[in-house]
């Protein structure tokens, strides 16, 4: 449930409270003196200052796995290359360079 900040206007006391979006327009129409205070939000995560999600090392050899089995998916761009020689790199770059759409 979310938290709301509620200002009691005229003794201009403050004070937090746990209730429902129902719960609290009930509050405010049942309450004239009271009203509620803009508060700020938190967000959470990995997406922050474009961190990102971390992966680890099992899911990311896997999807290389995937890829070296799909090589001309976009997968294989992203994931796969890792465990390819020199000389398969190369020629993956020709024909995609060379490849008609």
């Amino acid at each position: 449930m979310p938290t709301y900040t509620f200002l009691h206007e005229p003794s201009d006391i403050e004070w937090d409270e746990m209730m429902s979006n129902a719960e609290r327009v009930q509050y405010l129409k049942d309450n004239p003196e009271v009203r509620q205070i803009p508060g700020g939000f938190a967000i959470a995560g990995d997406h922050i200052m474009g961190v990102g999600p971390k992966t680890d090392g099992g899911f990311n050899e896997r999807m290389e796995q995937i890829a070296n089995s799909h090589p001309g998916s976009p997968m294989a761009d992203r994931f796969g290359g890792k465990s390819k020689s020199h000389k398969e790199i190369k020629t993956r770059s020709v024909l995609k360079k060379h490849r008609v759409i």
